[in-house]
């Protein structure tokens, strides 16, 4: 029988913290929303295992250093504004609303939407809101965000992003060739930009993000 609060702060002391996760608000959240109501049954004896648990339609759910280190890279703040782009499970939809002001969190397949509706309520979060869209190529958010994080992994980032965020605002990315992807964060400063490369890793990708198909002879 698993002990969930002795794997919970397991999670917490023996993964995030030792992988320069910090920030005793990242921490106390993590502590507090309840990962094993996010994930899918079958899954909930892994739930706070360090892995990357799948959920359905070739997505995964990120690892718990993985999700530590992007709420501590954009840090979001009460009051500011968040798109999640990419809602999964909904558990980082939760510790987002958590940390900020609202969220607005983007999910391309219906049924994982309906799911993290049903799962956010329950966890008695009324400050996000899922939508259905793809947000790589058919979606207009109608506002700007303080901080946009985006869960599944981009080749490259694509640039109409960048327009949906405010100045001085953050974003948190993994772009670049699986298997060895690289977590980054972008800054938005005036007109300028500034690119931070946080750690490797390796998730899928979004539909329509992937690496452009390439011919062999």
């Amino acid at each position: 029988m698993l002990n969930i609060e002795l794997a919970r702060h397991n999670m917490i002391e023996q993964q995030v913290r030792p992988w320069d996760v910090l920030d005793s608000r990242v921490l106390n959240v993590l502590s507090a929303v309840p990962r094993e109501d996010f994930v899918p049954e079958a899954q909930r004896n892994l739930a706070f295992a360090d892995l990357c648990l799948p959920l359905g339609h070739g997505e995964v759910m990120m690892k718990p250093v993985v999700e530590g280190r992007m709420l501590q890279a954009v840090s979001p703040l009460q009051g500011e504004s968040v798109l999640e782009i990419g809602t999964g499970s909904g558990f980082m939809t939760a510790c987002l609303a958590k940390l900020a002001g609202s969220v607005l969190s983007v999910e391309q397949h219906a049924d994982f939407a309906d799911a993290a509706r049903a799962r956010l309520a329950t966890a008695r979060i009324a400050n996000a809101r899922v939508e259905t869209a793809d947000a790589v190529t058919a979606f207009d958010p109608g506002q700007t965000f303080d901080v946009i994080v985006v869960t599944g992994a981009v080749h490259a980032l694509p640039q109409h992003w960048r327009s949906w965020l405010n100045n001085g605002g953050r974003l948190f990315a993994v772009v670049g060739d699986s298997p060895v992807q690289r977590a980054m964060l972008y800054a938005r400063a005036g007109a300028g930009w500034s690119e931070q490369a946080l750690f490797e890793t390796d998730l899928p990708y979004l539909r329509h993000a992937e690496p452009p198909q390439r011919f062999v002879l």
